[in-house]
């Protein structure tokens, strides 16, 4: 009896014990709050008259505790999936359809890695990831009538997925569909029409870019540089914020919803401006796989080496019920499986330094001029962009990418390459001096439109045969086009004068183009009068798109029609447009010419319809994805498609609607004078809130309609002048 006594009392103790030890490791939910309160009280936001938030903080911590808690009070919505998405749990809230793009997040990086890389990272990069987790929880802590989808808590290791810039990135190029038919039941979908497997653009997609232009002082009227920020995204895809610490942050502009680094702005000193490079730097390995003793391995030269395999289990939802789905997962040198070409397995490599990545995103928003800013860019881990930059000083530079693998130029790296060669292996990065740079060129400007760099600077643009073509594959486009002209030109530009460049309502395509339409009208001379009053409309626009213009309508819809319908050969819009105007059968162009008549007879009563009856913004609610209602209220809008090389892009289609609504291009913009004092001009589509209750839901969506930007509140004593609402996060705001 006295043996089962203290044997009970040992059991006990090892209770109390391991209670003890599970409790310790659970942070203490009264000290965390009253931790989260104590920061709160050391950072102020003030929103101005647009609602755009400018935080202060004591410490960089502070201010990204406040960034990340007032992004959540415009949309947490939109940071909550942004997470979902980024650490593959979208099915668990959205469904089955989404378990491949779960699969394709974790073939990347799982939670337990993204663990591991916030563990390895340095002492003060913990800090802030801490508190950009901070920030959010304690927005859901002071406000309970949110309810998340799914993320109750965020994390300090959560960041790592959104290092490197864009969400999304590079690994968007990696097909779900290719991952599906792999995982899913051992197919191979083939290649593309481009040669390999990754995603490719539908020909028809509105270009997911930007513009970004870099002006010397010899081109402007104060003598100061210049930049255009002019991303090209999907609208409401990022907020505007600014960001300030007692520690030298003092960042604007705009941030990817939860994100704790301004992606695309400026400082006083320096200005970033990121867009598409649209360089190789994703590359397929076609594996070679022998099974032995039944056991997987790959060949590489004369060696077979084991498959890594890992079991990963998805869950998903189905109805009201949650299920799970189990994956054995396979990994070589080159990267993970991603799909299957024939009887050969593919791993899809591209960058994954979360750490170094999200070092070089947060240090970009600190540096104060260029030797500083080439520091940063020697990191080496902005992969998916292209990077134009413009600084106090009065230089003006261009990074044409940030990291490009060496390779070995007898492969084709478009395509897939042989796995098994050793030679085809990434062997170390270019250095930034081999990389396409442009500094300080003479002639005092530079462009990027998501196209070549070989134009960016005019005649001074780095030369072709100088570089290895992975590093620069993508053709000119008809915006680069647009822009060489106009800057070519521009003189005494001030911000004002720098907007109207940038909106100059010219579409050098419909140059190319139309011509060829009434060329073919003329030869054919068809016995149609409305035939023959649609031709006349054309023969007589000066190519520039309006409101009013009736000729963009009829523009739009043939080039739309032409591109989907017509016989050109394989190839980028500008080939096609050359084909379309100079070699396709007259007959061919004029049958889709009364074709697009004839169609806006039907859907709009008749063809000579104005576009801005056609061409609409309209924000109804804050949903992700936007419902349209022709019967709604909304804007007129005299923008047009990049892809006819408007440099305002407004990207438009139909949703079961007559009409066309926009949801991608000019999204926030920025024009930036940099000087002894730094000054800026912004617009944002529709408004900063993703809350249609909020005054900031729409009140920007009449001014991008009319192009009226709003000047910057940067420095303190503006922002107090234009302050609507002050207060410390946890407090209940009403404007």
């Amino acid at each position: 009896m006295k043996y089962l006594l203290k044997s009970q009392w040992l059991l006990l103790l090892l209770f109390i014990c391991l209670s003890s030890c599970t409790t310790s490791n659970k942070p203490d939910a009264a000290s965390e709050v009253a931790r989260w309160e104590q920061q709160a009280a050391r950072i102020t936001i003030m929103r101005d008259d647009f609602g755009v938030p400018h935080i202060y903080g004591k410490t960089d911590a502070d201010a990204v505790f406040g960034l990340l808690y007032a992004q959540c009070e415009d949309d947490f919505n939109r940071v909550e999936r942004n997470y979902l998405w980024a650490t593959g749990r979208l099915a668990e809230v959205e469904g089955e359809e989404q378990l491949y793009s779960d699969l394709r997040a974790k073939l990347y990086m799982t939670e337990e890695e993204a663990k591991a890389e916030y563990e390895r990272s340095p002492e003060w990069l913990k800090v802030l990831c801490q508190a950009f987790a901070d920030g959010i929880n304690y927005y859901l802590h002071t406000h309970p009538e949110v309810k998340p989808k799914l993320l109750t808590r965020f994390e300090p290791w959560m960041p790592m997925y959104f290092s490197e810039g864009s969400i999304g990135g590079d690994i968007e190029s990696v097909s779900t569909k290719g991952i599906k038919a792999f995982y899913e039941e051992d197919k191979s979908l083939g290649l593309n029409s481009a040669g390999h497997g990754l995603v490719q653009p539908a020909l028809l997609e509105e270009p997911k870019g930007s513009n970004g232009f870099a002006i010397s002082g010899k081109h402007t009227a104060s003598g100061d540089a210049m930049l255009l920020i002019n991303p090209h995204t999907s609208f409401f895809f990022r907020g505007e914020v600014h960001a300030v610490s007692e520690e030298g942050l003092n960042a604007y502009g705009a941030v990817t919803w939860g994100q704790f680094f301004i992606y695309q702005g400026f400082n006083e000193k320096t200005g970033w401006m990121h867009t598409s490079a649209y360089a190789d730097v994703i590359d397929e390995f076609e594996e070679t796989i022998v099974k032995q003793d039944g056991k997987l391995f790959y060949r590489y030269g004369e060696e077979l080496r084991p498959v890594q395999t890992k079991e990963v289990t998805l869950a998903y939802k189905e109805g009201d019920a949650l299920k799970e789905k189990t994956f054995t997962t396979y990994h070589t040198h080159h990267g993970p499986i991603t799909h299957k070409n024939g009887d050969k397995w593919v791993a899809t490599a591209l960058m994954w330094k979360p750490v170094e990545a999200l070092t070089q995103s947060y240090t970009r928003t600190k540096k104060t001029n260029l030797k500083e800013f080439n520091e940063m860019m020697e990191m080496r881990t902005n992969s998916s962009n292209a990077t134009v930059y413009a600084d106090a000083d009065g230089n003006i530079a261009y990074y044409h990418g940030n990291f490009f693998p060496k390779r070995d130029t007898a492969f084709d790296y478009s395509k897939p390459v042989d796995g098994s060669n050793p030679k085809t292996d990434w062997n170390g990065l270019h250095t930034l001096d081999e990389t396409i740079r442009i500094i300080n060129p003479p002639n005092g400007w530079i462009q990027n439109c998501n196209s070549t760099p070989f134009t960016a600077a005019a005649e001074y643009s780095p030369k072709k045969e100088d570089y290895p073509v992975y590093m620069a594959p993508s053709p000119e486009n008809f915006r680069g086009v647009h822009a060489i002209r106009l800057l070519e030109k521009a003189e005494n530009l001030t911000l004002d004068k720098l907007i109207d460049l940038a909106y100059d309502p010219y579409l050098p395509g419909f140059e190319v183009l139309i011509p060829g339409l009434v060329k073919a009208y003329d030869n054919q001379k068809p016995n149609d009068p409305k035939l023959k009053a649609a031709i006349e409309v054309m023969r007589t626009w000066d190519y520039a798109v309006s409101k009013e213009s009736v000729a963009m309508s009829l523009a739009h819809f043939y080039a739309t029609n032409l591109l989907r319908d017509g016989s050109a050969p394989k190839g980028h819009v500008m080939e096609r447009f050359d084909y379309y105007a100079n070699k396709a059968p007259e007959t061919e162009r004029l049958e889709i010419f009364s074709k697009t008549i004839a169609e806006l007879e039907k859907d709009f009563g008749k063809w000579n319809t104005p576009w801005g009856e056609i061409n609409r913004f309209q924000r109804l609610t804050g949903d992700i994805k936007q419902p349209f209602n022709d019967a709604a209220p909304s804007i007129p809008v005299g923008m047009a498609s990049g892809n006819w090389g408007a440099l305002a892009s407004y990207g438009a289609n139909r949703y079961d609607t007559k009409r066309l609504y926009g949801t991608s291009g000019n999204s926030f913009v920025a024009v930036v004078q940099f000087g002894d004092k730094v000054k800026a001009k912004t617009i944002l589509a529709g408004g900063q809130s993703g809350d249609p209750k909020s005054p900031h839901f729409n009140d920007q969506a009449q001014r991008y309609a009319d192009v009226q930007f709003k000047d910057v509140a940067y420095y303190r004593e503006d922002v107090e002048r234009r302050a609507k609402a002050r207060y410390t996060p946890g407090q209940r705001v009403s404007e």
